[in-house]
């Protein structure tokens, strides 16, 4: 066996790295601080209905697109069940009363929104050929072999996505409507680099589907294999310590006082919590600061949906509203006497065939501070006010959503919520934050997190290491275990995989 690789955290990068890894002979150990593994790949369920916690949908997994080719490379092809979300209409914009669809295929995406927008043709396609000018740019994303690994046109990474749409498109509307599915990546106005929505973009085009019984397939799954390769995966077993001598970390100290020794770490968390389990000077002041110091993504509230039996049609299409097109891109700045002005629904798939929803969730922004009264609460235990506070919210939320599709309310059976704190509890993210560290173009070196740190032998994987979403924490994943293999090494694996 090879030397031992620690990874801390299990999430969708630490057992993506733990498999590449253990597939090369490292031995790997995966230590996760929950009784369940898989971060945001966690479902739960609740009196027999299951509900996903983070990943709700998929791109680019037909025969030869990009996820297809990791999908079979990491050996998830056969235990993850997909069914395609509405080829005309995979996402639905919903602004100030009209709805536009995104349907797949950028000709027939662009078709689509022609009918809407009969003199913007030739703005939409400029969209798709700058879009695909910047996925193209970066040779993980077309699995070239290259000496380095993220080459991006520096336009794409100093231009904002608000100003690149304003290049595209004079028509006010339909930039509005190509920003609709800012939730996505928690885009904000003046910062969030062009490649971040185009990467996005690009990926749920060619493809969109929803994962049949929950994202926890794909977790369980690396789990078997990274097991079936010699590796372990540890779930209640929380790191409180990563212990270094003069030159490098040396192992991890456990919550139950166990100690466990390591050649390689890796760690799958938030950089702020990687952070403050070093109390190591090899670590300098001026790196803590700048992790400390970067601004990080909104978190959101949820509404967690059980319908009764049979009464739903399943909606087969992700339904992104804004109560006015100035609700697009409010964010975090939105007026708490007019929340929510916005949201997410979705149904979830429980079977490739279904005819009626069992679930869906229902999502909004919300500020970490809406809930800092009751930070340092434990899950079930915050008390009267705080259930107060997410009923509260869950009912207006529920409100507008029947306002938007009438008879829903009627059909539910029961509701669960979540906010900031939960996520915070569960992830370990920065003040609850859905994507972690936000990118900014205006800060595009400072709001940039490294697979590397300033330890020689402790690395960093995750949302916040190259992107967030599925395709953007592999795309990390391969980075931080290009560290130890090569990324030309690992490129050549996925493609004699398939």
């Amino acid at each position: 066996m090879g030397k031992h690789i620690i990874i801390i955290g299990s999430g969708l990068g630490g057992l993506t790295c733990g498999y590449i890894l253990a597939k090369n002979g490292y031995r790997v150990t995966v230590l996760e601080k929950n009784a369940q593994v898989g971060g945001c790949l966690q479902t739960f369920t609740r009196r027999g209905v299951k509900f996903e916690t983070g990943m709700h949908y998929i791109g680019s997994m037909e025969e030869g697109q990009l996820l297809h080719h990791f999908f079979r490379y990491l050996n998830l092809l056969s235990d993850v069940k997909l069914r395609p979300l509405d080829r005309e209409a995979y996402d639905l914009i919903s602004i100030g009363g009209e709805r536009f669809p995104f349907a797949n295929g950028t000709e027939h995406f662009t078709e689509q929104l022609a009918k809407y927008f009969p003199k913007e043709e030739d703005s939409l396609r400029r969209y798709w050929q700058a879009i695909h000018e910047a996925t193209e740019s970066s040779p993980l994303h077309s699995l070239k072999t290259t000496n380095e690994p993220i080459v991006l046109n520096p336009s794409h990474i100093k231009l904002s996505y608000d100003k690149f749409l304003e290049n595209v498109t004079n028509n006010e509307l339909l930039r509005l409507v190509l920003a609709g599915n800012l939730p996505l990546y928690a885009g904000e106005r003046g910062k969030t680099p062009m490649y971040i929505s185009a990467f996005i973009n690009d990926f749920y085009n060619r493809s969109a589907y929803r994962i049949v019984g929950g994202s926890e397939t794909i977790a369980l799954s690396l789990v078997k294999s990274i097991r079936a390769m010699g590796g372990e995966v540890l779930p209640s077993a929380e790191v409180v310590k990563i212990n270094c001598d003069d030159k490098q970390a040396v192992n991890v100290s456990l919550k139950n006082g166990e100690t466990i020794e390591g050649d390689y770490f890796i760690s799958n968390m938030h950089p702020v919590r990687m952070v403050e389990m070093v109390e190591s000077s090899l670590l300098r002041k001026s790196y803590r600061d700048r992790i400390a110091a970067m601004n990080n993504t909104i978190s959101n509230f949820t509404v967690y949906i059980a319908f009764k039996k049979d009464t739903v049609p399943y909606f087969n299409s992700n339904f992104y509203h804004y109560n006015t097109p100035a609700d697009v891109w409010r964010g975090k700045d939105y007026e708490q006497s007019a929340y929510p002005s916005s949201f997410l629904y979705m149904h979830l798939c429980s079977s490739e065939n279904q005819q009626f929803a069992d679930a869906a969730v229902l999502i909004s922004y919300m500020n970490f501070e809406d809930v800092a009264q009751w930070t340092g609460t434990k899950v079930g235990r915050r008390g009267a006010d705080y259930e107060a506070f997410k009923k509260e919210k869950a009912e207006k939320l529920l409100d507008l959503l029947e306002r938007q599709i009438p008879h829903t309310r009627q059909n539910i059976e029961h509701y669960y919520t979540s906010s900031p704190l939960t996520y915070l509890d569960y992830t370990g993210t920065e003040h609850g934050s859905m994507y972690g560290v936000m990118r900014d173009c205006n800060e595009s070196i400072h709001s940039l997190v490294s697979q590397r740190t300033r330890i020689p032998n402790l690395f960093q994987t995750g949302q916040n290491v190259n992107s967030h979403g599925i395709l953007g924490v592999i795309i990390g994943s391969i980075l931080t275990a290009g560290e130890l293999l090569g990324v030309n090494h690992i490129v050549k694996q996925i493609k004699n995989a398939d």
